[in-house]
This record gives structure tokens, C-alpha cells and sequence, in this order.
């Protein structure tokens, strides 16, 4: 879909001639890389780390409740529904769920995509347009947005 050069604090993504350039080294930012961080630490050396992203998780969940001044807020939905993946990810049988936050947490960090904000996105109460094939294919592949997804996945360059 695109080249990904690092740069100092951006990562740009390079697609069909133009570029998007998504912030980086935010607070939230900051809160995913540590989020990360412990959950790999969880699975792979030490898993009561698993506790500690759980706690971090709720200290952002109330963080950005404060800042939005609502629990309704989108980054808040967000948050809520990370920590509820964190915690069935606690029963043996569901692990695996873990290593899928591992995949897609470390995918927020480097390219700025989140598949669980898209997926939100979808939610009745979040879109302002009846849910459709093209509506669904749009939120899911299109290129990360600086911002919210909320605020509306944009037409590929060519109106593909």
C-alpha cells in the first residue's frame, strides 16, 4: 500500500504520490508504546505485567474521561474497549487475544492504524451514515488519519 520511512518524531506514509504525515511522541502516543511494552513483557518473560498494563489502561481511561469530559468520548470507547480485551485476555483460553493487542497496539505505535477504532467506528453510535458494504470498506482501508476516524474516512486519491 506505501512506503514507511522513520523520521524523528514522524512517521510518514508514502502512497500514489502524496503523503500523510501522523503525529507522534503525543500522550497518548506514549500510553500505547508503555501499554506495549508490558503486555510483550507479559507474554514473553514476566506475566504479571499483565497487571500493570491493566492498571495504565485504567489510568488512561480516566485520563482521557477528564480531558474529553466524558466517558462517551470516542479515545475513552477506545480505551474501554482495550482494557475489556485485556481482561478476557486473562483466561487461558482467550491468551491469544493478548498476542492479537501485541500485533495491533505495535501497529498504532509505528504506522498510526488502529483496527479497534475502526471497528468502533462502525458502532451505531459512532457513524453518521447507514452501514454499508462500501461505508465498511472505506473506514477499514483507508490510510491512518491524523486525528479520529470519526471524523470520516477520506476517498483514495481517484475516488477509489
Amino acid at each position: 500500500m506505501g512506503e514507511t520511512c522513520r523520521c524523528t518524531l514522524i512517521t510518514c506514509l508514502i502512497y500514489r504520490g502524496g503523503v500523510t504525515m501522523i503525529e507522534r511522541r503525543t500522550v497518548g502516543w506514549w500510553y500505547w508504546l508503555a501499554t506495549l511494552v508490558l503486555l510483550a513483557a507479559s507474554f514473553l518473560v514476566w506475566y504479571q505485567a499483565i497487571y500493570l498494563a491493566i492498571i495504565l489502561c485504567v489510568v488512561q481511561i480516566v485520563h482521557f474521561a477528564m480531558r474529553e469530559i466524558s466517558f462517551q468520548a470516542f479515545p475513552v470507547q477506545l480505551r474501554i474497549a482495550y482494557f475489556m480485551f485485556l481482561i478476557c485476555g486473562l483466561w487461558g483460553p482467550l491468551r491469544f487475544i493478548h498476542a492479537l493487542q501485541i500485533l495491533g497496539t505495535a501497529g498504532v505505535i509505528l504506522t498510526g492504524y488502529c483496527f479497534l477504532a475502526r471497528a468502533l467506528a462502525l458502532l451505531p453510535w459512532n457513524r453518521k451514515e447507514p452501514l454499508t458494504g462500501a461505508f465498511v470498506k472505506r473506514t477499514i482501508f483507508s490510510m491512518p488519519v491524523e486525528g479520529s476516524i470519526l471524523d470520516g474516512p477520506k476517498e483514495s486519491p481517484g475516488g477509489e
